[in-house]
Order: structure tokens, then sequence, then C-alpha cells
């Protein structure tokens, strides 16, 4: 390209050059020219021509000025043209991203972020637990009889028990709550363990590490193959690793709805990051053998 652009500056300049001359100049290369024997004149009578490269010789005398100098300009334009040039032998230097440190950034990253990604979407679901139990507690709840004002079925179980006269159905009811009483309990007590995990605000903080340094890391990595091959090799690997980033951020923004109770939005951020989850242990296996290459054909650092 470089040598496409010097090869076209020079012809344009060369052919836009006109000697400087004046009319007695002139008159002389019109008496010169129109002499039928031109060895007729002396040295003293020749008007001098700067021809280093002695282009003009081997040329019909009959051409005429312009010619002349449109032969010496495609002569230089071709010996340019198959002239090597400094700037096309090498491409940048990269350093320490061409070797194998810079290399191995990519897929050490990407482990560390198949791991992040498991990890986060445990959180998701613990927090998503966290959020229903209380939807479940409530609805047990409202399977429970009347305790008449007590705290608890086995309170109100000892209350109707020890009143005159005895009511056995409702008894018998408060006996068959006392299962749904544990299961409210049990359930109220895995509540408040998950909240005081804080899973919610870990799961937000880690899924956002996970979107910037995921994408970060995913433009790092062919941008790292170009600097040591010169070119990308489109492929399996590559289009799942685009895939999963777009599904990254279709999950990230699905967060706004969410945080408003939207049902679906829930529903799509959820598919999205198990689709990407899926993608990733693919991508583990796609590019084991990418790695293996990257080993054999760079060097430390």
């Amino acid at each position: 390209m470089i040598r496409k652009l010097i090869i076209a500056l020079i012809a344009t300049s060369v052919s836009g050059f006109t000697p400087p001359s004046s009319t007695a100049l002139l008159n002389q290369r019109g008496r010169l020219f129109s002499t039928s024997n031109k060895h007729d004149f002396d040295s003293s009578n020749t008007i001098g021509l700067f021809d280093p490269m002695n282009l003009a010789d081997g040329l019909d005398d009959s051409l005429s000025p312009s010619m002349h100098r449109a032969a010496a300009i495609i002569a230089a334009t071709t010996a340019l043209a198959f002239s090597p040039l400094a700037a096309n032998a090498a491409g940048p230097d990269w350093g320490i991203f061409e070797g194998r440190t810079g290399s191995l950034l990519h897929p050490i990253s990407m482990f560390g972020m198949a791991a992040l990604s498991a990890s986060t979407a445990l959180l998701g679901f613990q927090w998503r637990r966290q959020r229903t139990l209380g939807d479940e507690i409530s609805a047990l709840k409202k399977t429970l009889p009347d305790l008449n004002g007590a705290s608890s079925v086995k309170e109100a179980l000892a209350a109707a028990e020890s009143a005159e006269p005895v009511d056995a159905g409702y008894i018998a009811g408060l006996k068959s709550a006392l299962s749904i009483e544990s299961q409210i309990n049990d359930l109220t007590k895995e509540r408040k363990e998950l909240a005081s995990q804080g899973n919610r605000d870990k799961h937000f903080n880690q899924g956002s590490l996970l979107l910037f340094i995921g994408i970060a890391f995913a433009i790092e990595g062919p941008l790292n193959t170009y600097a040591r091959a010169g070119k990308l090799f489109p492929g399996p690997h590559l289009y799942a690793g685009a895939g999963l980033v777009v599904l990254w951020a279709l999950a990230a923004s699905m967060v706004p709805a969410m945080q408003k109770g939207n049902d679906t939005a829930r529903t799509v951020h959820i598919g999205a990051n198990l689709a990407g989850i899926g993608l990733f242990v693919w991508q583990i296996s796609t590019g084991i053998p990418i790695l293996l290459k990257v080993i054999e054909f760079t060097k430390w650092p």
C-alpha cells in the first residue's frame, strides 16, 4: 500500500514538472529538431539534458519531448515498484504481548471466568430462593386453622384440649396443622440463614465483575492472535465466544426490569446466563487445542 502511494506521488509530481525555458531556448530547440542531420551541429550548440540513468539511450529520436518524459516516468516507477521497502518487511513490535506471557492471558482469565460464572449462578439461585421463600411461607400460613389468638399451633392445641367443652374437630384440625407449622418454621430458618449471607449483593458484584473482565479478555484474545499471526482464524471457538458476550449483555440488560419485579425479565436473565455457562463449558473443549498450539509456537516471555 505504501509503495503504491509513493509511486502515485512520484508519477504525479514528475508528470507535472516542466523545466524553465526562455523564448530563445525554444527557438533554438525548434531549429535543432527541424534540421535533417543533427550531426552538423557541434557540442556548443547542443542543449544539455539531465539524464543520470541514461534513459534516453535507445529511444527513437523522432519522439517528442513529452513522450521522452513519459518513458522516463515509466522506467522510474517500474524500478521503484520492484524495490523492497523497509516498512513492508515487518509489522509493529508488540513486545511481551506477542510472546507466551501475553498469549496465556486469555486462556487463564477464561478458566477463571468459567469458575466465576458457576459461582455467580449459584449465588443468583440462592438469592432467588431467599426471595421466593416468603411466598411459600405466606401460602402455608393461609392453610393453618384459626389459632384463637395463640402464637403457634402447639399453643392453640394446648388451649383447646384444656377448654370445656372439648371441640374434637377443632383439636383434630390443630393436630394436622402441626406438620404445616413445622414446615413454616424450617422455611423461616432457611430464609434467615440465606439473608445473613448477603447473596443479593454478592451476586450483583460478581456479575458486574464477570461482565467487565469477561468482555475485556474476550476482546484481548483476538487482538493477541492478530498481534502474533497477523490475522484471525474464524471458527467455532471465535463464534461461540462472540455469542457468549452477547448473552452476557442480554442478561445484564434485564437487571433494571428485574428490580421492578418483572418475572419475564428474570426468566430471560436466568436463561441467558445458563446458556452462557453451557457455551463456556463447550469453549473449554474447543480452546484447549488452541492453547496447546500457543504453547508450542510461542516462547517466553
